[in-house]
């Protein structure tokens, strides 16, 4: 019941992970480089800015993604007094 009762706020955690990550590698981008980030689909962009704002964007929407998910799971299990989602990782 309580993963039902979570999905809306994981949905909107979601949505504000991608726009706080979003904000956070455009701003890092600008401590790098003046230029916009490059698109892959751009062709005359070279393959190490690619990779490097790939990594970098990747990095950043995993790291704020996660944090956003951690939080609102502490906070729905405050709420609640039940963790939505698994209590521990299933053996191998």
């Amino acid at each position: 019941m309580a993963k039902v009762l979570y999905l809306p706020i994981s949905v909107l955690g979601g949505l504000i992970a991608g726009v706080l990550g979003r904000r956070l590698f455009e701003a890092l981008w600008s401590v790098i480089d003046a230029d916009e980030p490059p698109d892959p689909k751009q062709p005359d962009v070279s393959w190490k800015r690619i990779v490097l704002a790939l990594i970098l964007e990747g990095a950043i929407f995993r790291l704020v993604r996660g944090l956003v998910d951690r939080s609102s799971r502490k906070g729905f299990s405050r709420l609640t007094g039940s963790w939505p989602g698994e209590e521990r990782p299933q053996a191998a």
